[in-house]
């Protein structure tokens, strides 16, 4: 007998770290930072030299400046043969980890074999002194170089200030950590926070409306033309001309993702479809996007016509025929007025146009601490042991934040905070947890994803802190698996609640959205490009934010087919209609009186409201404020997190997260992909039953007055005209009180068998009969 697995613990913790925010005896000097705990580091900043004595036998000098503190050592990069140079470096020592009371800095001199000693000064750290923000810089001083025995030598000055700070001084991001020494000077810039900006996406609506005077290459054959646009990597064709002649008409729209600055211009060519695979180009037309019209609203643009120029070939080479030009006619602009969607609708974290001048006030800011991770698991192998170098990436709106990387930690503390506008609350901001695959794999190595957690700004109360320890939860093939937990303090302030408010009565989206709606299918192929276009831009940047980073936070691949997530899904729409359920069992029971009190008010009820029509609504809503109330109580008292019950990945089979891992087209061999094949088969029969199921109701609707079933309709035109007879003559609550007497009427006046009414419903004739 095997002990079961221990269960690991994925809910949200609540925690109590030590932060300014909300504590009444907090330090007063980090109120700007209050999110985080604060963290001593000890700053020198090395600007530069001059006048440095000569060393080598031509010379000259090849300086570098070494500053030592303890174990830990920063060197800057050396200059070759300058006496005057300029660093300008920062290095950052973290207080806890302090082991000496001096500081040494050193002026050395590049060698091949021993590198010389120019100079040196020491500093007492009693003596440094302590600087907080909003206080400017402290200004370097020039100090004069000393020789190992403490005389001042006779030239050499070097330029540096030396402050004790918080992670909340501007130095901060740029500089060199003690904690990363292990980290080459080359990889400083990979480790380093910092904050990215998405760039400005837009839509580019063509409008292709006609072509004249095209000419064919062969005469005896009506041309089936059609236009091909080319932006970047993006391809769209419209359909094939019905009017087949030399001056083809479409009216049709191709629209792309373009980003600022425009890079590349829009190409539209004029093709003859020749045959299958075989296409010849009749014009060629290159628009600079630079030179399109924006567009904030929907009023049409003017439309222009464009010259088609056409390419011949002469010995080989490519040149253009100008003799003479075919034209095409276009309607093209740069649209504004819409939201360009790079993430799912269902947590979008900006809602805005494209447009700023379409966007409305902001409503309030947002604050993310980052505070620290406990329990992460190894990423990858060092020196044949398992270790994890972790940032943390944030997203919300356009603004991209990335903390710096803490070096072979499985528990790194950050303690960095950021800040965001808030223009809609019914926004969601994405943090994620990645391990920096430049250190330690000798930088080819892909970041790997940690975890990931999103939060519902509208979930959150204003001006409250809200510290939790949220799990990380990685699906992998072998099932769901904790991979650690990230500390999050987060508070949503907010500078109007009127604003705030009346932003619930607006459209989620932008005005343009409703005007000129695009299709799911258009939405689904743009926000995939847009994607693409902003993982590609980012992962230029430096550091960079690269490319599989950016598609685990915009969830790139949330389209795809997952058993579990199917099954999911299900559940969800289950748990919906369970209270409708509920209340469907409840009357079941007033009906059949298994409480005879309960049914005998509801009798009562039911009469009050009969003779008095005019209280229904007004009960309705009495009661859905009755149970708002009462609800407060329980209200969630924590913002929501990743669930995995709800996700079905605890008891997801082996198999469903195989298939879900699987490539697109698969990779598996041939005999589980047949076994895939036919369970699909098997969940899309009972589906096409139950739509087959729904069909036939609703075809029997139809049939009562079709005359299908001549029987069946003329009992049902009958009783229509009876009903019509008797509804003019009876008192509509007198009617309605004898039809809900019967329903409500004792077990004894009842029989098992089903109603009238049913009976001749199911016997109503549907099409099924004539399915193949």
């Amino acid at each position: 007998m095997q002990k079961p697995p221990q269960s690991v613990d994925f809910a949200l913790k609540e925690t109590s770290p030590n932060i300014g925010a909300g504590s009444v005896t907090g330090d007063k000097l980090s109120c700007t930072y209050d999110l985080v705990e604060q963290m001593q580091y000890l700053y020198v900043r090395v600007v530069k030299a001059k006048d440095l004595p000569p060393k080598d036998i031509t010379g000259s000098c090849d300086p570098y400046v070494e500053v030592k503190l303890g174990n830990y050592k920063g060197v800057t990069k050396h200059f070759e043969k300058k006496s005057n140079p300029e660093w300008n470096q920062v290095f950052a020592f973290s207080k806890d980890r302090i082991q000496a009371s001096v500081l040494e800095v050193f002026v050395k001199d590049k060698d091949v074999v021993l590198d010389d000693l120019i100079g040196r000064m020491m500093f007492d750290l009693i003596d440094v002194p302590k600087r907080v923000p909003p206080d400017s810089p402290l200004a370097p001083q020039w100090y004069r170089l000393e020789d190992r025995k403490g005389d001042k030598i006779k030239a050499g000055e070097l330029m540096l200030a030396v402050w004790m700070g918080t992670q909340a001084d501007e130095a901060f991001p740029d500089a060199w950590h003690s904690d990363a020494a292990s980290v080459g000077p080359d990889g400083v810039n990979k480790i380093r926070s910092k904050v990215y900006i998405s760039p400005k996406l837009w839509y580019v609506r063509v409008n292709v409306i006609e072509a004249q005077d095209l000419v064919p290459g062969d005469k005896s054959r009506f041309p089936e033309v059609f236009v091909r646009g080319t932006l970047g990597n993006q391809a769209l064709r419209t359909r094939t001309s019905q009017t087949k002649t030399v001056n083809p008409m479409w009216n049709e729209d191709l629209i792309f993702v373009v980003a600022e600055p425009f890079e590349e211009p829009l190409i539209l060519t004029a093709e003859d479809r020749l045959g299958p695979n075989k296409d010849e180009v009749l014009g060629k037309c290159v628009i600079p996007l630079q030179l399109v019209q924006r567009r904030l609203d929907h009023k049409p643009v003017n439309t222009r016509w464009f010259n088609l120029e056409k390419h011949v070939i002469v010995d080989g080479e490519q040149k253009k025929e100008t003799k003479f030009a075919s034209r095409i006619h276009l309607r093209i602009c740069l649209d504004g007025g819409y939201h360009v969607l790079d993430e799912s609708t269902h947590y979008s974290s900006d809602l805005r146009p494209t447009a700023k001048q379409l966007w409305r006030s902001s409503i309030g800011i947002l604050e993310l601490g980052v505070l620290s991770a406990v329990g992460l698991m190894p990423m990858k192998k060092k020196d044949d042991r398992g270790t994890t170098d972790a940032y943390c990436v944030a997203k919300y709106g356009q603004k991209w934040i990335r903390t710096r990387t803490i070096v072979d930690s499985f528990a790194p503390r950050w303690n960095e905070q950021y800040t965001w506008e808030v223009f809609d609350p019914c926004t969601v901001i994405t943090i994620g947890v990645f391990d920096n695959g430049h250190i330690h794999s000798g930088g080819g190595g892909k970041d790997s994803r940690i975890g990931k957690v999103r939060i519902r700004l509208s979930t959150l109360e204003t001006d409250r802190v809200y510290t939790h320890s949220y799990p990380l939860l990685a699906i992998q093939s072998s099932g769901v698996r904790k991979t650690g937990e990230v500390q999050l303090a987060v508070r949503f302030t907010c500078s109007s609640l009127v604003n705030m408010l009346h932003m619930y009565s607006h459209p989620l989206l932008p005005k343009m959205h409703y005007v000129h709606p695009l299709s799911v299918m258009q939405l689904d192929s743009l926000r995939h490009q847009a994607m693409h276009i902003v993982s590609m831009r980012l992962s230029r940047s430096e550091p960079p934010l690269r490319k599989e980073v950016v598609e685990y936070m915009l969830d790139v691949d949330s389209h795809m087919w997952s058993m579990r997530r199917s099954k999911a899904n299900f559940f969800r729409i289950m748990a919906v209609l369970s209270g409708l359920i509920a209340v469907g069992k409840w009357f079941d029971q007033i009906c059949n009186w298994k409480n005879s009190l309960t049914t005998i008010l509801i009798h009562i009820l039911f009469i009050i409201l009969v003779l008095y029509p005019e209280l229904i609504l007004p009960t309705i809503f009495l009661y859905l404020f009755l149970i708002g109330l009462w609800n407060y109580r329980w209200r969630p008292r924590h913002p929501p997190h990743m669930d995995t019950r709800l996700s079905h990945a605890d008891a997801a089979h082996p198999d469903e997260l195989d298939e879900e891992f699987d490539s697109f087209p698969t990779s598996r061999p041939s005999d589980i992909v047949r076994m895939r094949y036919d369970r699909l088969r098997s969940i899309a029969g009972r589906v096409q039953t139950v739509v087959g199921d729904l069909a036939t109701q609703g075809e029997r609707f139809q049939s009562l007055i079709s005359w299908r079933d001549p029987r069946a309709t003329t009992l049902f035109v009958t009783f229509c005209l009876i009903a019509a007879i008797v509804l003019y003559v009876t008192p509509f609550q007198v009617l309605a009180l004898l039809i809900g007497l019967y329903v409500l009427r004792h077990p004894r006046f009842r029989h098992k068998l089903p109603s009238v009414p049913i009976n001749f419903f199911r016997r109503l004739p549907a099409r099924s009969d004539s399915m193949l």
